[in-house]
């Protein structure tokens, strides 16, 4: 679901960070039960919004998202 958001979001983001976000995404989907498509693209919106803004810490990340 991650690269698929960057794509639209069109950053680059190397392969070290969008391991990060996979995870927290991961994360945050399964705490949140997070079940349809829809949610699941906001979420990772959210994340790659987020991560572009400067919130890098994965578990920064994780806790501004649950």
């Amino acid at each position: 679901m991650i690269p698929s958001q960057i794509a639209k979001a069109q950053c680059v983001l190397d392969d070290v960070e969008i391991a990060l976000c996979q995870r927290v995404f991961d994360h945050v989907a399964g705490v949140k039960q997070i079940q349809t498509d829809a949610e699941r693209e906001d979420l990772a919106s959210r994340i790659i919004q987020s991560f572009q803004h400067g919130v890098k810490d994965e578990d920064a990340l994780k806790r501004l998202l649950i």
